[in-house]
């Protein structure tokens, strides 16, 4: 929504209030501007590139610990059946 003549000439004059009282102000204003203008522009070249989130690797970190816990007590379980099979075909 576009602002009225009235309301952009008074912050106009606000603005210059500001710049006239309190110089420092304005520059830090100035500094921190810049830095963001730098920090977007940052961003927007890595565009491509998104680190994921922390939650995500703990996510997929709990899922292969889970794995691999699955397949190691999968493992145990067969060779203690087939340890079990050789030991009864060994008693007939």
């Amino acid at each position: 929504m576009a602002w009225s003549q009235d309301e952009e000439r008074m912050l106009a004059q606000i603005e210059q209030h500001l710049v006239d009282d309190d110089p420092r102000l304005v520059a830090r204003l100035e500094s921190f501007n810049e830095r963001v203008r730098r920090s977007e522009a940052r961003s927007s070249a890595r565009a491509g590139y998104r680190r994921p989130r922390r939650s995500t690797v703990v996510i997929l970190i709990s899922w292969l610990l889970i794995a691999t816990l699955v397949a190691t007590l999968l493992i145990m379980v067969l060779r203690h059946e087939a340890a079990a099979a050789m030991a009864l075909s060994s008693l007939l």
